[in-house]
């Protein structure tokens, strides 16, 4: 039975959705798939996944008009959001990835490449990885700090405000894993395919 929630999952042309769509609802959301900008004043939650370049992702948002659909539901009606990998980064004010390029700009952040001091640490990161809870937040109750999840990025989430990264993951010089800012949720890695724990963090995300 569905919990009453109705998950938008936003659908810009780069993004895995079968598996997001299957874990919602294996948490008990209502999930429709679109390009259509309308679709999204359905929801009471959104979704924004992704894989590939932000620069790319962000022109096929603007031309489905999707970027101006989305600041209107999450910047005026308050509606909350979830960014899962390129998603999270996308929500971000600005990214370098394939040229200087002009974010969603719902989280107060700047993405960057991942960088490591450290000899023999390996760019991209993939894999499971930790990550550990710095302060309280909504989409982590309940979750053991320092539980495994599965990550798959070059690049990372710089936040303006230190208090809106809520997780961090000890990779390369170490990097924000999750944020909460408002009622903007990021995540860097892959929630749906993260097992327990992954769903986990998706019914706390329907339960804002």
């Amino acid at each position: 039975m569905g919990s009453g929630k109705r998950v938008v999952v936003i659908d810009y042309e780069m993004c895995n959705l079968d598996s997001v769509v299957r874990a919602v609802e294996e948490c008990g959301g209502d999930s429709v798939v679109t390009r259509e900008p309308k679709v999204l004043d359905q929801g009471t939650h959104l979704i924004l996944p992704g894989v590939g370049a932000f620069a790319d992702a962000m022109a096929n948002l603007r031309r489905l008009g999707l970027a101006a659909a989305l600041q209107e539901q999450v910047l005026e009606k308050r509606i909350p959001v979830l960014g899962v990998c390129l998603g999270m980064q996308l929500l971000a004010r600005r990214g370098d990835e394939g040229g200087e390029t002009p974010g969603l700009a719902l989280l107060p952040a700047e993405v960057r490449r991942l960088r490591s001091e450290v000899p023999g640490v390996r760019i991209p990161h993939v894999g499971w990885n930790e990550v550990h809870t710095v302060r309280p937040s909504r989409l982590l109750e309940g979750i053991q700090p320092g539980k495994d999840f599965y990550f798959v990025h070059s690049y990372h989430v710089v936040c303006d405000d230190p208090a809106d990264s809520v997780a961090t993951t000890p990779y390369a010089d170490g990097f924000t894993s999750v944020v909460e800012h408002e009622n903007v949720f990021g995540v860097q890695f892959h929630p749906e395919k993260s097992q327990q724990a992954g769903f986990r963090l998706l019914r706390n995300f329907l339960a804002v």
